[in-house]
């Protein structure tokens, strides 16, 4: 999985005032929790646009004046009216143990459903996933070139590698819809078959 490094500060006071303090100065609070003592820092807003403003899952390098710990993002707190960052959790990651990650889920393949006029409708854009950190994967691939008119694909048809979801057998990730477009035309054809029977009748 791929890292983004965030540059940032310890904070050796904490609390509603340092914290507003710090947002004032263009910066985000975080804590890095995991590692025996929680680690308060502080970062640029900046620092944060390649991690929380993107489809994409990242890992952490949190280098913080030399001093780095890898982690993933684990809480994020956004301003009810301006959705400015307030504050940001991250948890240390470790070699050997494993961590609970949302992965972004990613189609593959054409669906013959589709082809002929229905809609593809994404249920669940990330999963929650338990790896440990180098068994984390970049994206959960779901193929959807089986998938007909009216299909959905469920959780147990994706492929598991070194990792397991967190969510139910019968999730379902995304179907394939009827479209009005399709649905009107299937009507259309079912009303012109039924004229052509009766006219075959009375003949």
């Amino acid at each position: 999985m791929k890292s983004i490094t965030i540059k940032g500060q310890e904070r050796e006071s904490v609390g509603k005032k340092s914290s507003k303090a710090v947002r004032d100065a263009g910066m985000v609070p975080c804590v890095l929790y995991g590692g025996g003592q929680p680690v308060h820092f502080a970062a640029e807003v900046k620092a944060f646009k390649g991690l929380v403003y993107t489809p994409n899952a990242h890992t952490v390098v949190i280098d913080l004046g030399g001093k780095t710990f890898n982690a993933v993002l684990q809480d994020i707190q956004f301003h009810p009216v301006t959705d400015a960052i307030q504050h940001i959790d991250f948890y240390q990651l470790h070699d050997e143990k494993e961590v609970v990650m949302e992965i972004p889920v990613r189609t593959i393949g054409t669906s013959p459903g589709i082809l002929l006029g229905g809609v593809l409708r994404l249920n669940q854009r990330r999963l929650k996933v338990k790896a440990l950190p180098k068994h984390l994967p970049d994206f959960i691939d779901a193929d959807i070139s089986q998938l007909e008119m009216g299909n959905k694909l469920y959780i147990t048809k994706l492929p598991v590698d070194n990792f397991k979801f967190l969510h139910p057998d019968n999730t379902v990730i995304c179907q394939v819809k009827i479209s009005r477009a399709a649905m009107k035309a299937m009507q259309d054809a079912a009303k012109a078959a039924k004229e052509a029977d009766k006219k075959g009748k009375k003949k």
